[in-house]
């Protein structure tokens, strides 16, 4: 894919909102199945998860894409699952292959703008074990009311933020990284909340996979795309810790010397409780490789404050989340998170068709399992 083409191809699939996202995924797949969630949309809209399948029924061999598991990430995902149909490659499939398209998993929060669940989890926090406690996050607990606090008053948030750059001066950067973002099961109305039971989003991702027989595949490749971490525009694969370094050297084995994990010190992500992966280890073992591609945006104190805004405003003035003050936070939590200029939308374009060429190069090799 050359630059024009680039250009040209992220013109047509982002979209503005998730239900022009929808409507261009049904358009292109209207075979699709439509998981529908319980909660409705900004102005009562009705909202879906939608899957589309090409290739053989009972494939060996599949690739699963997923946009949406952080809800206003979507807007790219949904742009690459796009850009993997508009240029049809899912025509092109290696023998014994088939493609699986989990569109806008958290389509609440792809509705709504926000990174978190229709019950305030984070989705990629939500798959631990919930049969066993919970884990703990003593940091966050010392951090909590600075990260969103009760009141965004400017003398409030002004002594926060006063105490988050003492903490980390004190404690170090990774400490507080870990100590914000590792996940927490504490505090609802908090950041990076793991939830206290398997969240409507993931059981549909366990219902889809119960559906598709996705158990029964001898080889699965996972891209579940996500925006927000790491150089503007870039595409890093990131491998989970919770999977392993078996995972990590079989990304590396499909895509190169780019995939990253916490587990070697590349990634620009912290070791994480609770992610996606460990879903797909569950049902799949050393089936499965799982990559997130990771486009950045903006530094990441912007993605702080955008946060801590949406938090606040769902947690502690829910009435005014349609108000001028809520749209405004809102926008601004999809502007962090999908940049909206052709340079960003091009570099994801080209970065997600080199990653849809070379995993399907990989399942069409005889060294495939």
């Amino acid at each position: 894919m050359n630059l024009d083409v680039a250009a040209q191809a992220a013109l047509i699939v982002f979209s503005d909102n998730y239900f022009e996202a929808r409507q261009k995924l049904r358009e292109i797949a209207p075979g699709s199945q439509a998981y529908e969630c319980s909660v409705k949309g900004p102005h009562g809209e009705d909202l879906f998860t939608d899957v589309a399948y090409f290739g053989p029924v009972s494939a060996k061999k599949l690739l699963v894409l997923v946009s949406g598991s952080h809800g206003v990430e979507g807007y790219c995902g949904s742009a690459a699952q796009l850009l993997f149909l508009k240029t049809k490659l899912q025509n092109v499939l290696p023998a014994a292959t088939a493609v699986l398209i989990i569109h806008a998993l958290n389509c609440y929060g792809f509705a709504w703008d926000r990174r978190v669940t229709a019950e305030g989890v984070d989705l990629n926090r939500n798959f631990i074990d919930f049969s066993k406690p919970l884990p703990q996050n003593p940091d966050y607990e010392e951090l909590a009311e600075y990260l969103v606090p009760v009141d965004i008053s400017e003398e409030v948030l002004r002594r926060a933020d006063d105490a988050l750059t003492l903490y980390q001066a004190t404690q170090g950067t990774e400490k507080f990284r870990l100590a914000y973002s590792g996940g927490q099961y504490s505090r609802p109305e908090g950041i990076f909340y793991g939830g206290k039971e398997r969240t409507e989003a993931r059981r549909t991702l366990e219902k889809i996979a119960v559906d598709y027989d996705l158990a029964s595949r001898d080889e699965v490749i996972i891209l579940d795309y996500h925006t927000g971490l790491g150089p503007y525009g870039y595409g890093e694969l990131q491998c989970e810790q919770s999977t392993g370094q078996s995972n990590y050297d079989r990304a590396v084995g499909i895509f190169g010397a780019s995939v990253t994990s916490p587990d070697v010190g590349t990634s620009s992500s912290v070791s994480l409780r609770g992610t996606q992966d460990l879903f797909w280890r569950r049902i799949l073992g050393e089936r499965g490789t799982y990559v997130g591609p990771e486009f950045g945006t903006y530094p990441l104190p912007g993605g702080r404050i955008a946060l801590r805004r949406d938090h606040w405003l769902f947690a502690y003035s829910p009435d005014n989340v349609n108000s001028e003050l809520g749209q405004e936070i809102r926008s601004a939590t999809k502007k962090h998170y999908y940049p909206q200029a052709l340079d960003w939308k091009e570099m994801v374009a080209w970065r997600s068709h080199q990653l849809h060429r070379q995993v399907l190069e990989s399942l069409a090799s005889a060294n495939s399992i």
